[in-house]
């Protein structure tokens, strides 16, 4: 009778180790996606500020050109 007992909470304690592995695994894959997304909208911002930069170098050269 004892062994039963014990077999009983130890499943029931497997099963409570089962669903943690579980919630940190959705964690762990919702962070992935997180930083995923924040490294996307870092290589945008990038992207848009050599973008700026650019122009800004072009204007100035057109001014140069302007005042000679």
């Amino acid at each position: 009778m004892k062994t039963v007992i014990s077999l009983i909470f130890l499943l029931g304690m497997a099963g409570c180790g089962i669903e943690t592995a579980g919630t940190a695994a959705t964690a762990a894959a919702a962070k992935k996606q997180e930083v995923e997304q924040a490294q996307a909208a870092k290589a945008r911002v990038q992207r848009d500020l050599d973008a700026a930069n650019q122009q800004m170098a072009q204007r100035a050269a057109q001014a140069e050109e302007v005042s000679k």
